[in-house]
């Protein structure tokens, strides 16, 4: 199956790793839709293209340059979002950190607590401080960017697959305890796409044979649809198909 393309005029929606590869893709086309943009990124130039790009279609967009290393940060992101709109609608954590393709026992002490906190814990505190402003929202939607490593436990993949499946489990936690309210939470595996990070991990992989970061992002950006009722799921762009979680078997 494929997701509609929703209308998401009236909407905001606040998107990290928006300077670059799928984040950007997804403010774009989320813009393209009628919602207003908060962008996160460290990447300042990366979103000034993005905010010239989404002001020539007539869009919204308000630019956050923010490391999300910085979790204090994204603590007052929260605070500063429920000020001046007093509601968010839709969460897109996308931003992530590939750290080092290698041995666990190799792996950089400083390596993998980077990894950790870009991948999992700023997740964590941005949950933390929107989950009470997606809660406002009439059809809150939260889409966590999460990789089919995270279930195949592949070699020298462990700290980024770890990540990876530690945000899925959060997911899954936060829809179910969000499950009577209209706010839904679905993880998502975008897939091999033509990114900076794909070619980080993959040097030898001839890139022209991968989605691009555009195409990917039109597979996703229907989670942010005011009428999905599933929650608590993983959406696999690949496949186009929604996936169950099971116990180990």
């Amino acid at each position: 199956m494929s997701l509609v393309k929703p209308d998401l005029s009236g909407r905001l929606a606040l998107v990290t790793g928006a300077s670059r590869g799928i984040g950007y893709q997804l403010a774009l086309q989320l813009a393209e839709a009628g919602a207003e943009v908060i962008a996160v990124a460290r990447t300042v130039g990366g979103l000034e293209e993005l905010d010239d790009s989404i002001k020539e279609k007539g869009g919204k967009c308000t630019l956050v340059p923010l490391d999300l290393k910085d979790l204090e940060g994204i603590d007052r992101l929260g605070g500063v979002i429920a000020e001046r709109w007093g509601k968010l609608d839709i969460l897109v954590a996308n931003a992530g950190v590939l750290g080092t393709i290698s041995p666990v026992g190799h792996v950089k002490a400083k390596t993998f607590d980077e990894l950790m906190t870009v991948n999992l814990n700023s997740v964590w505190r941005l949950i933390r401080t929107t989950d009470p402003l997606l809660r406002l929202s009439d059809a809150g939607r939260a889409i966590l960017l999460s990789s089919s490593v995270a279930h195949s436990a592949r070699a020298y993949w462990g700290p980024y697959a770890a990540s990876k499946a530690a945000v899925e489990v959060l997911g899954r936690t936060w829809a179910a305890e969000a499950e009577k309210t209209p706010l839904r939470v679905n993880n998502v595996n975008p897939g091999a796409t033509r990114t900076h990070m794909r070619a980080q991990a993959m040097p030898g992989e001839k890139a022209e044979d991968l989605p691009t970061a555009q195409e990917t992002a039109s597979k996703i950006i229907g989670l942010a649809s005011p009428e999905l009722t599933q929650t608590g799921m993983l959406w696999d762009v690949p496949t186009q198909s929604w996936l169950n979680y099971n116990l180990p078997s």
